[in-house]
């Protein structure tokens, strides 16, 4: 894909006003999604997670009927490529952080931040894809880095932000997370249809033009 203008203050600006004009639905939604993944030991993270991004998504594109907090449950339509997403990419995590641990030992509390907000970022639109795209999990991550990796630094910006903001409630005991992490959600659902939005006209012009019509034969 072409290089895209990752524009920080316009994208975080509209993520806040989404989060602004939507706060009930959104914070109400983010609490079922902390509370039901905690009970859950995490296992129903990726439905759970899917569904709120569907909210989200339906909320930047302005969806005549306005989503609600009981849309989070929509996720679950997308329950085996989430689960997959996150079983497949947690032990892919796992496996690598265990190889820096032994291979740079002494840099791998460096290495390992590194690797989880690199890898991070080149995922960070994979869930968007399963649930806007209907897309499998493998396909979806791949599409995810490629949108990504022509734009790797500035979004890798754009990510530490938007996850730094999600963790300011934390410093609350948690609690505040509640009222935080609707926030990156939305700063992330702008990005997305700002990068599918730029990239769309590309591959239609790729698109052969249409044969043009036979002239007739003379009469």
């Amino acid at each position: 894909m072409a290089k895209v203008e990752v524009k920080f203050g316009e994208w975080i600006e509209k993520g806040f006003n989404l989060y602004k004009e939507n706060f009930g639905v959104l914070v109400l939604a983010t609490l079922l999604w902390a509370l039901l993944s905690l009970a859950t030991a995490g296992l129903l993270l990726g439905p759970l997670t899917a569904g709120m991004l569907l909210i989200v998504l339906r909320l930047v594109d302005k969806d005549e009927t306005k989503p609600e907090a009981g849309d989070l449950f929509k996720g679950f339509s997308f329950f085996a490529p989430t689960l997959l997403f996150m079983l497949v990419w947690g032990a892919i995590s796992i496996v690598a952080t265990k190889l820096i641990l032994i291979v740079i030992t002494c840099a791998a509390p460096i290495a390992i931040p590194v690797l989880s907000l690199c890898l991070g970022t080149l995922l960070m639109f994979a869930l968007f894809l399963i649930v806007d795209r209907n897309m499998a999990f493998w396909p979806a991550s791949m599409e995810s880095i490629q949108l990504v990796k022509e734009n790797f630094l500035p979004l890798l910006g754009l990510h530490v932000v938007a996850s730094a903001i999600g963790g300011l409630g934390g410093v609350l005991c948690g609690v505040g997370s509640v009222f935080t992490i609707p926030i990156t959600f939305c700063i992330l659902a702008v990005a997305y249809r700002e990068i599918t939005a730029a990239d769309t006209p590309a591959e239609e012009d790729a698109a052969p033009a249409p044969e043009a019509a036979e002239p007739a034969g003379d009469a």
